[in-house]
């Protein structure tokens, strides 16, 4: 296969981010309940709130990936299946965006806080919750008596990461894979290109795989050229 015909599968690889997980999460100022994730248990509950982007939906999906049989429920999951997790027998129920559960959703969802309450004394039972919005607990959109039960145990607000902070990250996730990137390429990745972490981390190792294929250096122009030999979708 020629080099030409390469670049482009290579370029595939910059898209899939890596899956999130406990470690691979930036906290920046969200430290504590990053360590209070870590340490959950039976019994415990966490309700994380912050902007867009702030990393609710990466954290909830990395404590199920920690917790095998945990399940992570969602505005698409339907009412039925939040019913079925009311009556226990999973270690972790992690539940995302809840201002945007209906009805239905958010009555069988009053339903498991009455049953973790009632199950976190006794460990053999017990499970841990894990919820996720977009406001405080008191000023969710929800039922009343739901959004008193959302501020039961722990409540953490995630701030959004500085640009200092991903500059940082980006430092380190490039010397911890021994990468010789200039300040200027990781500056003009934060400024030009996309400022989620994940994808940002997953395009420098596009790009040390691109680097690797090319035998060229890592190099500000050589990720404008890995950039632009990307396909394109067809125009409509």
């Amino acid at each position: 296969m020629t080099m030409s015909n390469q670049a482009p599968q290579l370029l595939l690889d910059i898209l899939p981010a890596p899956a999130p997980t406990l470690d691979n999460f930036i906290a920046g100022g969200n430290g504590e309940a990053l360590a209070a994730l870590r340490g959950i248990g039976p019994g415990r509950a966490i309700y994380l709130w912050g902007p867009a982007g702030s990393g609710r939906s990466h954290l909830l999906a990395a404590a199920v990936r920690a917790h095998p049989g945990a399940v992570l429920c969602g505005a698409a999951t339907p009412a039925r299946e939040f019913v079925a997790l009311a009556e226990g027998g999973v270690p972790l129920v992690a539940i995302d965006d809840v201002g945007r559960l209906d009805e239905r959703q958010q009555a069988a969802v009053f339903g498991i806080y009455n049953r973790w309450r009632e199950s976190a004394a006794a460990e053999q039972r017990g499970f841990a919750l894990v919820v996720a919005g977009d406001s405080a607990p008191l000023r969710m959109p929800l039922r009343e008596d739901l959004r008193t039960r959302l501020g039961w145990d722990l409540v953490f607000r995630l701030d959004l990461l500085s640009d200092a902070d991903k500059l940082a990250a980006l430092h380190a996730h490039a010397a911890a894979r021994s990468l010789d990137v200039t300040p200027e390429l990781l500056e003009w990745l934060l400024t030009r290109h996309a400022r989620d972490m994940r994808q940002l981390t997953a395009l420098l190792d596009a790009l040390d795989r691109y680097s690797l294929a090319t035998k060229r250096p890592i190099t500000l122009p050589l990720l404008k050229t890995m950039l632009a030999a990307q396909p394109r979708p067809p125009a409509d």
